[in-house]
């Protein structure tokens, strides 16, 4: 186990400053373009995908990082570049995620490389657990799977929404209900092999933010999927299922599900891309305020300007910490006693949406105009304190993790 430790060795700051040169030179200059288009920057991720970011092999060095903080520097640079592209990039890792978190070596070894494809023939991924009706409230799922014996095929019915990649994906990830009655401990998860029948794209959203991204719902009519897609297999499920039972008749002890796996393990992923959100937006504002005159001097000279710039550095700091903090708990196996990933993402995410607010303030009138980029920083930053757990959410698992409460 790794020490935890601030400083990134050589190694990690090589690859840091690649992904800062990549986000400097190839998503800055086609973040305006892709925001106004609110399409998929397809030329930027191929591009990616060339110089090897985006691929399988990166994301494995960074997710098994021994120090935990190879995924929150990426993202950190990244989304410095844009959050909507760098979404998009990164998007498929997400599903990745809900593999490595709940599919068995041979599944992850089959369908992982699937995700992404190579550089002459990029693919995506995208992960389905949202429902029109059960975002936050997971219990309240639709979505149905049920097993075919005699096929050994499992049939899925229901919607999903809010799915990054969604219908435009390769290979699709899906959060079903296998059992009713256990709420959100009889979910399982679902690999969608590519040109699977029923599966379709719905309604894609037009958005406030992250416009380079693609978000859109999934229909699934009668889909049909070997028994091998069930991630973890059957046995797995049906001894988790078991104790789900055996638990609930004894008024027990709680059970993850697969939907709560993956945002667990990303949660700080999220908080260092709302770092990288907030500190472009920083550097812009510093930047403005160092060479922006009024009555004849910067106005960084005064008080109301430069504390305000002293404010946004010490939060966007104090969020990293929490974030690599959180990154090099759960690399190391040690348990968020005190909800510490949560803590990261919640207070990452709050930042980034108040810094970019105030680097706004600080350019006036150009600020809040699309000739400079806080303006899209800000509507790109409200984001993150809403997907993957809103920031209610986040508090409310805190609290009960300190209080061992059901709070409500």
């Amino acid at each position: 186990m790794a020490e935890f430790t601030m400083e990134l060795n050589d190694e990690q700051k090589e690859v840091r400053d690649w992904l800062h040169g990549f986000a400097a030179d190839v998503i800055r200059p086609a973040a305006a373009e892709w925001d106004e288009r609110e399409e998929t920057p397809w030329p930027v991720i191929q591009e990616a995908a060339k110089v090897g970011i985006y691929s399988l092999d990166f994301y494995a060095q960074q997710y098994f990082d021994p120090t935990g903080l190879g995924i929150p520097m990426a993202m950190e640079e990244l989304f410095w570049g844009d959050a909507g592209i760098a979404l998009s990039i990164v998007g498929t890792g997400l599903a990745a995620v809900g593999v490595l978190a709940n599919g068995t070596e041979e599944q992850i070894g089959t369908w992982v490389p699937q995700m992404y494809g190579d550089a002459g023939d990029v693919k995506l991924a995208a992960f389905c657990s949202s429902e029109p009706d059960a975002g936050s409230d997971v219990a309240s799922m639709r979505t149905r799977a049920v097993y075919d014996e005699a096929k050994d095929e499992w049939v899925i019915n229901g919607t999903k929404t809010w799915a990054t990649n969604g219908g435009i994906a390769n290979v699709h990830v899906v959060v079903a209900v296998v059992d009713p009655e256990l709420g959100s401990k009889g979910h399982a998860s679902f690999i969608v092999p590519p040109n699977t029948p029923g599966l379709s794209q719905g309604q894609k959203f037009k958005k406030h933010g992250i416009r380079a991204s693609h978000t859109a719902e999934v229909i699934l009519d009668n889909v049909r999927v070997p028994g091998s897609c069930l991630l973890g297999g059957k046995e797995k499920l049906d001894e988790r299922l078991a104790r789900a039972r055996e638990r609930a008749k004894a008024g027990g002890e709680r059970v993850k599900n697969a939907a709560m796996a993956t945002f667990e393990a990303s949660r700080p992923a999220v908080g260092a891309m709302a770092v990288g959100t907030a500190r472009a937006a920083y550097e812009v504002a510093l930047d403005y305020a160092t060479t922006r005159e009024q009555f004849g001097r910067p106005i960084i000279d005064n008080q109301g300007v430069a504390f305000q710039l002293a404010d946004m550095r010490t939060q966007i700091d104090a969020a990293r910490l929490l974030v690599w903090r959180a990154s090099w708990m759960a690399i190391s196996g040690k348990p968020f006693t005190a909800a510490e990933g949560s803590m990261s993402k919640l207070f990452a995410s709050e930042t980034a949406k108040k810094v970019t607010a105030q680097a706004i303030q600080i350019l006036g009138g150009n600020g809040y105009t699309r000739e400079y980029p806080v303006e899209r920083m800000h509507r790109d930053s409200a984001i993150y304190t809403i997907f993957e757990g809103t920031s209610e959410i986040q508090r409310l698992v805190i609290a009960r993790t300190l209080s061992g409460m059901p709070i409500r």
